[in-house]
């Protein structure tokens, strides 16, 4: 019996890889036993590669004008490298589209992740009580955004994106239980508890209709039970 050549492709041993080195070094430090002390980094955009992950949206996908961009940014004497969501809102709608009714969104979110050896690429932060983000902000209203393998596969958990002092670097901390689960952009009853074990997807999108230019720098985003000091901001929920 062959193995599937899909199992034997490059990504797929090196996804497997990184689980069970990340598997081996919990055993060894026997986190999962106490506070997980040691960051548990999710989307990396010092690291090239990682833009390639992502996949940018807009209401142009159903015809509308926004503009959308994820460009990779080199780090400087003064900033990291990073991934810029930016773009234009606007809220013209189609011409001979009725169906449409309302446009000025766009976002940004991490596409589903191959398989391992081990199953479904998902993240476990469930020993975190944060998900910590690297930003520089213009001030407008961000949303984050986590996807997890929910009853309802449309369900998203949302979460303002509070910048404290928007046009520098700073890192902004959400408690994951505070996140607010939608469904098409409406708040949904029951607000059961988010399935953190099993987190697919993560994204940023802005929905507040204000037409103009956006620009949302991301250097990373990481779970951790740190509350850093210095340009650390815990959010409220």
């Amino acid at each position: 019996m062959r193995p599937s050549s899909h199992l034997l492709a490059p990504g797929f041993l090196a996804r497997s890889l990184d689980e069970f080195k990340r598997f081996a070094k919990i055993v060894y430090t026997q986190e999962s036993l106490r506070t997980a002390t040691t960051p548990y980094h999710l989307l990396d955009f010092t690291n090239p590669d990682t833009i390639t992950m992502c996949k940018p949206m807009s209401d142009a996908d159903i015809g509308g004008f926004s503009k959308v961009a994820l460009d990779q940014m080199p780090a400087s004497a003064t900033e990291p490298a990073h991934m810029r969501f930016h773009g234009n809102i606007s809220i013209d709608l189609p011409p001979n589209r009725p169906q449409i009714q309302r446009t000025g969104y766009a976002a940004w979110r991490n596409r589903d992740r191959g398989p391992t050896i081990f199953g479904k690429s998902l993240w476990d932060v469930d020993p975190y009580i944060y998900l910590a983000l690297r930003v520089k902000s213009d001030g407008r209203k961000y949303l984050v955004n986590v996807q997890t393998e929910s009853i309802e596969y449309t369900d998203i958990h949302q979460h303002r994106l509070y910048a404290q002092r928007p046009g520098e670097w700073e890192t902004l901390l959400i408690d994951w239980s505070d996140f607010v689960r939608t469904n098409y952009g409406q708040v949904v009853e029951p607000q059961n508890e988010m399935m953190t074990q099993k987190v697919r997807t993560l994204g940023i999108g802005l929905t507040d209709r204000v037409p103009g230019p956006f620009d949302l720098c991301i250097s990373s985003m990481w779970a951790t039970n740190q509350v850093e000091d210095g340009d650390t901001h815990k959010e409220q929920g």
